[in-house]
């Protein structure tokens, strides 16, 4: 069992009332981690000791920020082995899920460390004789970033590394359901050397997190909030961000769908299909949750798909290579179950795998799925796929834009041309072209539209998210009583001038 401790002001902290909670290892029951359960009160300290620590850390030189993220990557990916155990006891995933996790997320805080000097303004025009107008971004304060358990270590560093690039301190509020994963973040972070309180991590009992992200958010010196979890929860942290003014980026539930058109490349459309489907037992935001194929190819794709998802491993991810470990709990299993009643009562097919007793729950694929169903709408967030078949392109489409997510896509064809059209008509914020929904890269602008979020993460899309604009206008000194020469030389550099009045 992990006991752990929050971070506040660079010092390691329990609840100020002594409280704890604990996050229990799916599988078994046990009791994986025992973590403080912050009060109000030590949310609020946590962002008065980031606001505290602001004035000289966005003072810092990109240099330095750079050197310090480099150094968070090294000891991120030293913790490789700890990421794994944590990983698989607190939320029961496999120790391949946790390895790409970190180095994943070990990347993100390369490309955040490459960020520190590009981040550029503007001349703008103006129509004042002799003036010259500046656009610069500066760090915009405190920024609040919530995590989910699902993808922990890169959602929890996306959370922090960007904002921390741009000059900006950080409060991270850990999952509840993997508190200890994402402490081994902030402890990364910590060994890198950031100074005390520019990193700050608070935990919190599930009964109190309204209580706790409404103070924080609410809290004045909190300038950015960015959140990744489900649409429900996403729409309760956009209305206090609204109530407080306080602008968010949120990644949201997905529905993603791959469409199979009838010209695709069998093998690879099944390998993208099952791995996008069933990566962490389905518990990604982009995981494949609608397979839409049409109807010439239908009956060989879904024997061949059929026959990988019943090859791929599961088990307990703690005792040995496995590609299914366990789903996260016990209500998953159920609301799996339950998405399987509904679709065979109403015809659906059952392919493969079905329904499980347990958390180890095995790949399944309900065939011939319509909209009559609850699976063809409701995000499964498991290993349990439904497929749609469709006639022609313009049905797939219609199918695949059928519902109020859009995160992520993907469309196989052997024709580019024709599935890069078919791509510009879904309606997501991502789509992949003979590729699987699931596939993210720390340069790559990320997020949805409708009911997935709005605002975007990843690379130069991800700097807004941080810092503000402001504008500067400044008029050159005129010569007065030099000679032409100098005079010349005096008026000429007016963007120097300029500069140095910033």
């Amino acid at each position: 069992m992990n006991t752990i401790s929050m971070l506040i002001n660079g010092e390691r902290t329990q609840a100020g009332n002594g409280a704890t909670f604990e996050r229990r290892n799916p599988l078994d029951g046990s009791v994986a981690t025992r973590a403080p359960a912050a009060t109000v009160a030590d949310a609020i300290a946590a962002v008065e000791a980031a606001s505290k620590a602001f004035p000289a850390w966005s003072a810092t030189g990109p240099g330095e920020r750079r050197a310090l993220l480099l150094k968070a990557a090294e000891a991120l990916e030293a913790k490789a082995p700890a990421f794994a155990e944590t990983v698989a006891s607190e939320t029961g995933a496999s120790a391949m899920w946790a390895g790409f996790n970190v180095h994943l997320a070990a990347g993100i805080l390369l490309e955040a460390a490459s960020t520190t000097t590009q981040i550029s303004g503007e001349v703008i025009p103006s129509d004042v004789p002799g003036s010259l107008a500046l656009g610069m971004r500066q760090p915009a304060g405190v920024v609040l970033g919530m995590a989910p358990w699902n993808a922990p270590i890169i959602l929890g560093v996306r959370a922090l590394a960007v904002p921390l690039a741009c000059g900006n301190t950080v409060v991270l509020k850990g999952s509840e359901l993997c508190p200890a994963t994402h402490g081994l973040i902030v402890e990364a972070l910590q060994e890198a050397g950031f100074p005390k309180g520019v990193v700050n991590f608070v935990t919190n009992a599930p009964a109190d997190a309204a209580a706790v992200v409404e103070a924080m958010i609410a809290h004045p010196a909190v300038r950015r909030v960015n959140f990744t979890g489900s649409t429900h929860v996403g729409k309760i942290i956009a209305a206090s961000c609204a109530k407080h003014l306080k602008p968010c980026v949120l990644e949201l539930g997905g529905k993603a769908p791959v469409l199979v058109l009838d010209d695709a490349d069998l093998d690879a459309a099944v390998n993208g299909t099952a791995f996008g489907a069933f990566a962490n037992s389905g518990q990604i935001c982009m995981s494949t949750e609608r397979i839409i194929v049409d109807n010439k190819i239908a009956d060989e794709f879904v024997s061949r798909l059929a026959a990988k998802a019943k090859a791929l491993p599961l088990g307990d991810p703690r005792k040995g290579p496995v590609v299914l470990g366990s789903v996260v709990d016990t209500r998953t299993v159920e609301r799996c179950n339950a998405l399987i009643d509904d679709a065979v009562a109403k015809g659906a097919t059952l392919v493969c795998g079905g329904k499980a007793s347990s958390t180890l729950y095995p790949a399944t694929l309900l065939d011939h799925v319509t909209r009559e169903m609850k699976i063809y709408h409701e995000e499964s967030f498991g290993p349990v796929k439904p497929i749609v078949r469709v006639s022609g392109d313009d049905e797939a489409i219609a199918c695949a834009n059928d519902n109020e997510y859009g995160l992520s896509s993907a469309v196989f064809s052997r024709d580019t041309g024709r599935a890069m059209n078919v791509a510009r008509r879904i309606e997501s914020g991502i789509c992949h072209v003979n590729g699987p929904t699931v596939h993210d890269e720390a340069q790559m602008p990320f997020g949805g539209v409708k009911g997935s979020g709005i605002g975007r993460f990843g690379g130069k899309a991800g700097v807004p998210s941080s810092p503000i604009c402001v504008g500067s206008r400044c008029r050159p000194r005129r010569a007065t009583t030099r000679s032409e020469p100098d005079r010349r030389r005096t008026a000429s550099p007016s963007f120097l001038q300029s500069r140095r009045a910033l």
